[in-house]
């Protein structure tokens, strides 16, 4: 087993966010729905008020191993707010390089986000999963993550392009 750290994103990490983004999108059989780029990434995360905050999992090389650390998978988050409860936190996307499943570092990473959430005094952690993704279901259940749609009926909508330019009036 690799020893994996997760840490705060850098700025210099958006190009591999970003290919870590294209592999989850094409896990996801999403690919292309990808538009965003690295020079946006590094707007949006890094700025003076970042739309994003964003931890990566890093694997540590063995000592004596000639390569240096290396980012094997990604949580990117933001903080919403509910009116019931609150401060939340929203983890947009966690990704973990296949190679590296089974091994913890999802579990790491999801670990941090809670952290992260009970520092800055968040009551909810709330997060979204595709239907038939049974791996990521099953591990958010094991970590006593509650399935909304299955508990409360929830369903998640969203407004987009020429929809959302008609509802704006513009």
């Amino acid at each position: 087993m690799a020893c994996v750290r997760i840490r705060e994103a850098i700025e210099e990490d958006c190009g591999t966010i970003l290919r870590l983004i294209r592999e989850l999108a094409e896990y996801e059989k999403l690919s292309d729905q990808v538009k965003i780029s690295e020079e946006a990434l590094r707007a949006d995360g890094f700025g003076k008020n970042p739309f994003y905050h964003c931890l990566v999992a890093e694997v540590l090389p063995a000592p004596g191993e000639p390569q240096g650390p290396y980012v094997v998978g990604y949580g990117l988050y933001y903080f919403i707010y509910s009116t019931w409860k609150g401060r939340n936190v929203y983890l947009e996307d966690i990704y973990v390089q296949p190679e590296y499943w089974g091994q913890g570092v999802g579990s790491k990473i999801i670990k941090k986000v809670a952290e992260v959430a009970l520092d800055k005094g968040c009551s909810q952690f709330r997060l979204a999963v595709l239907d038939w993704n049974k791996r990521a279901t099953d591990l958010y259940k094991a970590l006593g993550a509650q399935d909304l749609t299955e508990a409360e009926g929830w369903h998640s909508f969203r407004f987009e392009g020429e929809a959302m330019r008609k509802l704006a009036g513009k």
